[in-house]
């Protein structure tokens, strides 16, 4: 099997797993917040905090926020290695594939760290 050294998993068959589990999360989430929200059309913002302020409602937003980080991560990727080849803009794609995962992975663990603050308030 070979081993992808770039990508998020260990080989093509984690990340087509972890994308496939992380899209069912964020399935599942979505749905979720659209049921809530049908559910309470007169939502308030004590109720939507009261929501937030659960336990297993921190732990799923945490789960979809790390989730929504996997899927994005694997799918760019995937997208970079297929199209920033050398046959597609000349012998720099290699320096700038890397340059572009350099700044998505700063955006990624940007995003990672203000989501974590932002639900548990650290």
């Amino acid at each position: 099997m070979v081993t992808a050294v770039t990508s998020f998993g260990r080989s093509g068959l984690y990340d087509w797993l972890i994308q496939r589990v992380s899209a069912v999360v964020l399935a599942a989430y979505t749905i979720f917040l659209v049921v809530y929200l049908v559910a309470n059309p007169g939502l308030t913002y004590d109720q939507w905090s009261g929501l937030f302020d659960q336990l297993w409602m921190r732990v799923f937003s945490l789960v979809t926020l790390l989730s929504i980080i996997a899927h994005a991560w694997i799918g760019l990727w995937s997208v970079l290695t297929d199209y920033l080849t050398a046959r597609a803009i000349g012998a720099k794609a290699v320096v700038a594939r890397i340059v572009a995962q350099v700044i998505l992975g700063a955006v990624a663990i940007t995003y990672t760290v203000w989501g974590v603050e932002i639900l548990w308030g650290l």
